[in-house]
């Protein structure tokens, strides 16, 4: 069943048939080599998404598109060039900047992608930047946004693993830091070299200005993330917060949102939304099967017989994820994969949350890498070029992140010693 099932998504991959129906398909031919009662298929895709936390993605990314036509999105933008944009470079350093504060609502890196794109992409053009640097930055600013809380793979991971979201949220920050930071270092002295970015400044607001202009943009994070820290509601309620607090401020606040925007945004949300949860249902039945069949046991002992030790497994894992992701999607990878992978993490005696970590983090680079990756057909939609010419300025950002990833696998404390803290008993 597991080689007809494995044979099955290959096939269909190599066919560009889409993730979802490839995994949902093998799925069904395993049901029936073995000739089981096909109504397995509907039970367990029904149990796969009737799991309280993923609701929280529907309304992150309706939250999302609220900012982004709502005018938060470019207040956001607006605030972070008042900080870095007075330096040469500080475009490049702004998107990265925004992402940042973006992925701290939007827990999508596609929604980010867009939402910000939008707005600095032509800038970035604007100002002289070449047309596929700018899209193969905003690509990879925007892997950001999962990777920062709150997060959508995080909230699947910890479905998948039965870890604590909360956990896995608050470990996310010093990671996100990590990647953002050394993206604006690595921009800066890119700038630098090659003597682009020093009008950058031109036309950005000063930081007070730009602080009260963007007041109540900022002040969404801190609700957000403060509400889920402090234990006022859960990271599915943010999820539902969040939006509340885009349509008022997009309404009546800003007041860039009519309520003849209302169908195209959640038309918008919906549609993302269901291409997710189908995925997240296909997945979920391809995991029941295999899990029957006994692959994550023989996985697991394999693992141990040949990665005799902890170093070598977070190596081997690694190399395995950054494949993986580069021809499935992020979110059907974590559902199959997750509950593979922690349990023989935990045998190593690696915390399942600082593995949740590495997961995110490693198959984030899926969405920034060729064949599949989506936050580049993203990116080049909104910056309208094909995607092979994107390639050759994607292969430096792809390098700084795999060398950001190496420091979050081998240095744990990056990742959990804010989640120590924090959850201290």
């Amino acid at each position: 069943m597991t080689t007809a099932m494995l044979g099955t998504m290959v096939l269909c991959f190599a066919l560009s048939v889409s993730v979802a129906v490839s995994i949902g398909l093998s799925a069904i031919l395993g049901i029936q080599v073995t000739n089981a009662n096909m109504l397995i298929s509907v039970k367990e895709m029904f149990n796969s998404i009737n799991k309280f936390p993923l609701a929280a993605i529907p309304f992150f990314i309706l939250a999302g598109n609220l900012m982004e036509t709502g005018g938060i999105s470019r207040r956001l933008v607006e605030f972070a060039k008042s900080i870095v944009g007075g330096v040469q470079g500080g475009l490049p350093m702004t998107c990265v900047l925004t992402c940042m504060i973006f992925a701290a609502v939007s827990g999508s890196s596609v929604a980010t992608t867009f939402a910000i794109g939008a707005i600095l992409i032509p800038a970035l053009i604007k100002h002289g930047y070449p047309t596929n640097y700018a899209a193969a930055l905003q690509a990879t600013a925007a892997e950001l946004g999962v990777i920062i809380p709150p997060s959508i793979p995080m909230i699947l991971y910890g479905v998948s693993a039965e870890v604590s979201i909360g956990e896995l949220f608050i470990a996310g920050f010093g990671p996100g830091l990590l990647i953002g930071g050394a993206l604006m270092l690595f921009v800066w002295l890119w700038c630098k070299w090659k003597g682009l970015g020093k009008n950058d400044g031109d036309g950005r607001l000063s930081f007070f200005p730009a602080l009260k202009q963007a007041g109540w943009a900022l002040l969404m994070p801190v609700i957000i993330l403060g509400g889920i820290y402090g234990g006022v509601f859960t990271p599915t309620e943010a999820s539902a917060v969040a939006v509340f607090y885009a349509l008022v401020v997009g309404m009546l606040v800003y007041r860039e949102i009519d309520v003849g925007d209302l169908y195209a945004i959640l038309r918008k949300s919906v549609i993302s939304s269901a291409v997710i949860m189908f995925i997240i249902a296909n997945a979920g039945l391809f995991a029941f099967l295999i899990t029957r069949a006994g692959v994550p046991e023989a996985i697991g002992q394999w693992l141990q017989e040949v990665l005799k030790n902890p170093t070598m497994f977070l190596l081997g894992v690694n190399a395995a994820l950054f494949v993986i992701g580069m021809f499935i999607e992020t979110s059907a990878s974590i559902i199959v994969l997750a509950p593979i992978l922690a349990p023989v993490a935990q045998h190593f005696g690696i915390d399942p949350v600082h593995f949740g970590l590495i997961m995110v983090v490693n198959l984030a680079l899926g969405m920034i890498t060729p064949p599949f990756g989506v936050n580049l057909f993203a990116a080049c939609t909104v910056a309208k070029i094909s995607l092979d010419r994107i390639v050759t300025q994607l292969i430096p950002f792809v390098l700084v992140v795999l060398g950001c990833l190496m420091i979050i696998t081998y240095v744990p404390g990056l990742s959990l010693g804010l989640r120590d803290l924090v959850y201290a008993k």
